[in-house]
């Protein structure tokens, strides 16, 4: 790509006639490089997701899923944003732009209009090429907006996507039980299969159904009581966008992300990780079509946003779906209770079948949002009622004495954000039928081109209830949690960039094993070197101290005690593009009971990648040892598309896979995956029905996609 400089902005800056303006954006094209002089759009980079992904959430966690978040990002990536018409929440949520390019980006584009090509993208103060480099992927630049049939008829999304797999060794779960013996088993076959249909054209419409079953569970159940209709899960939208004062219309599944997600979130969210500034501040990005394969945390029925006016936005919607929920025996005319919400999503025996979809959940909500004249910020207010047919009610324990209980519940919010020079102020808060509030808020400031900070308070009671809430937090909910976070990232030139965070957190109430109140901090460091395009290399160190209960076999049972859980990485990467990559990580972490015991555990890989005209190949060798589960190992993978693995690996072995994918036709693809983890000192794998005797573990999985 040519390099704009200042001049471009000045000649724009005085030049108002729009005729004119393209003559002199093409020719500074043309006399700093003649070989672009035909091309509208410079060429769209194909980037490999999966390291785009992998880059993000450098140091995995199970306590975390990310895969709503690898689908938004590859939905970004197939279908762009148009950046003329983008909004400063839609580009936000890139979390590719500094607050200040943020803020560079859109007065430009006020002052001066659209962007005739992305080419002018170099013309914006604060914009570098890596900038450019990262938003290429994700953006395009629309000369005009296509009618509906237009779109119909041009859809920038098409395809059908079919994927199975298996696991080739023999679960206990798929054996026949033994003579005399009463233990369940899985109802259907050990494979894994995959649906998906997807038509869309960005900011226009989309419509498209997915089904999925997993391993062990039956292909075809109907029961339209339940919502069961034939797979075990499936999921279809219908959507149509900017149609008069329709914004946005979905009918079908969806999820509403508004504010900082106290009151509603949607998947897109990073929470504490290797993108210390970004991703503190959750965009407002309303209304989205809900397309993964995860049974829960979706809505179900019908959604609308209106534009009111210039400055108003009204969303409305309603859903009613059932959800799974372990319902007691009613005896002597006692009342149902759900006692808990499982979300798994596995439906293999007779006992979890019987807890799929058995709980009527409907929703109402409203969403009002007011952009301030000024540009420089918004506010939104969110209110959601929730209702049940059957008392939920958790198991009589001290740490859910204030979890919530009943058939209804109503939470409101009103959160907001405002820009004054290069600082972004944002907060929220919320209160639920309970008594209980939550509330957040924060900013992110930068400090000129090499420098940007963030910082975040958050409090959310003990007796706060939100279900489709997703707020920042170090538990798995907004709930019972006090904490503090600061964000640093200093880039002292385009080769390094150093980022850090700290964060403190305390539980004012008991929590699952640990019996009293509870506190902890959690801090961050990340250092990157890019000296070129083809290689970079990051270090990571990564340590959180929590209390919990003494172990029940050491000396000190009465109680909490400290544990500090470390995780330092090296990884180092080296691509030469369109030919081979190759990425080589020793990453080490232990968690010790201070003063009682300590485990240790690493992990060394080596990763490949060969690219041919029509054949891709990847490649993974690891070694890891660990002295227990305590110290085990996430370590993303590359997957197939749409699929996603975080792997835990512990004991002491090997784990490696090859994939291919291949190019049928300009219409197919074909992925093929093997994967196997062996075992040094272990003769049986996991538990209970996934119980596998031996010392492997071995997966295939297939997958074809076909783009009309």
């Amino acid at each position: 790509m040519i390099k704009l400089n200042t001049l471009t902005y000045a000649f724009r800056s005085k030049i108002r006639d729009r005729a004119v303006l393209p003559c002199i954006v093409l020719t500074l094209i043309f006399l700093l490089s003649p070989k672009n002089l035909f091309a509208q759009e410079p060429p769209r980079r194909e980037i490999d997701i999966d390291a785009f992904i992998q880059n993000l959430i450098a140091d995995p966690s199970e306590e975390a899923d990310y895969s709503e978040l690898y689908e938004s990002l590859f939905a970004l990536y197939a279908d762009p944003i148009d950046i003329n018409k983008a909004t400063r929440d839609e580009l936000a949520a890139l979390m590719l732009l500094s607050e200040k390019q943020l803020n560079s980006f859109f007065k430009y584009r006020e002052q001066l209009g659209p962007l005739i090509s992305l080419y002018e993208l170099q013309a914006i103060p604060d914009f570098d090429l890596a900038a450019i480099y990262r938003l290429l992927p994700f953006v395009t630049a629309h000369s005009r907006t296509l009618s509906l049939a237009e779109s119909l008829k041009n859809p920038s999304q098409h395809f059908l996507i079919v994927r199975s797999g298996k696991l080739l060794e023999k679960q206990k779960g798929f054996l026949p039980a033994d003579s005399g013996s009463t233990a369940s088993r899985y109802n259907g076959k050990p494979v894994y299969g995959y649906l998906k249909y997807r038509n869309s054209r960005a900011g226009v419409y989309s419509y498209g159904f997915a089904m999925e079953k997993d391993a062990g569970e039956v292909w075809w159940h109907w029961n339209a009581k339940r919502q069961i209709l034939g797979s075990d899960f499936s999921s279809f939208h219908v959507q149509i966008m900017n149609q008069g004062k329709i914004k946005n219309l979905i009918i079908g599944d969806y999820q509403m992300q508004a504010g900082q997600g106290l009151v509603m979130a949607a998947g897109f969210s990073l929470g504490k990780g290797a993108e210390v500034i970004s991703s503190t501040y959750r965009s407002t990005l309303g209304l989205k079509p809900y397309t993964s394969a995860l049974e829960s945390n979706f809505f179900r029925g019908a959604a609308a946003t209106f534009s009111l006016s210039k400055h108003f936005e009204l969303t409305t919607f309603y859903s009613y779906t059932k959800r799974d929920a372990t319902v007691n025996d009613a005896k002597d005319d006692r009342e149902h209770i759900a006692s808990s919400l499982p979300v798994t999503g596995y439906h293999r025996t007779a006992g979890e079948r019987d807890k799929h979809n058995n709980l009527l959940e409907q929703n109402i909500g409203m969403h009002l949002l007011f952009k301030l004249p000024s540009k420089a910020g918004q506010l939104g207010f969110t209110w959601l009622n929730t209702g049940y047919d059957i008392k939920l009610q958790k198991r009589n324990a001290a740490y859910n004495r204030y979890e919530f209980s009943g058939k209804h519940n109503l939470v409101v919010g009103l959160h907001g954000d405002y820009r004054w020079q290069n600082i972004h102020f944002f907060g929220e808060a919320a209160r639920s039928k309970s008594g209980g509030y939550g509330a957040i808020a924060g900013l992110i400031a930068a400090l000129g081109k090499k420098f940007d900070l963030s910082f975040l308070g958050r409090h959310y009671d003990r007796n706060f209830h939100t279900f489709y809430g997703n707020a920042i937090a170090e538990a798995t909910r907004p709930i019972n949690e006090t904490g503090g976070y600061a964000g640093f990232r200093y880039a002292p030139d385009r080769r390094w960039k150093l980022s850090a965070y700290y964060d403190y957190f305390k539980f004012p109430w008991l929590k699952y094993l640990v019996d009293a109140p509870s506190k902890g901090y959690d801090y961050y460091f990340h250092i990157l070197w890019k000296p070129n395009k083809r290689f970079n290399a990051y270090a990571l160190y990564h340590q959180k101290k929590k209390q919990r209960n003494a172990p029940s076999d050491s000396a000190n049972e009465d109680g909490l005690v400290s544990t500090i859980r470390k995780t330092a990485t090296i990884n180092v990467e080296y691509e030469k593009p369109l030919r081979f990559s190759l990425k080589t990580r020793l990453q080490s972490g232990n968690l010790a009971y201070v003063k009682i015991s300590k485990s240790n555990g690493f992990t060394l890989l080596q990763d490949v990648s060969w690219q041919f005209p029509r054949l891709e190949l990847s490649a993974r060798l690891a070694y890891f040892k660990t002295d227990d589960y305590d110290s085990r190992q996430y370590v993303y993978e590359k997957d197939m598309l749409y699929a996603f693995s975080i792997p835990a690996y512990y004991d002491a072995g090997t784990r490696h896979y090859l994939m291919a994918r291949y190019a049928v036709s300009k219409n197919m693809k074909l992925w093929l995956r093997w994967s196997q983890t062996r075992y040094a000192n272990l003769d049986k794998i996991s538990s209970g029905l996934n119980e596998i005797q031996g010392d492997k573990r071995s997966e295939l999985k297939a997958q074809v996609m076909y783009q009309f």
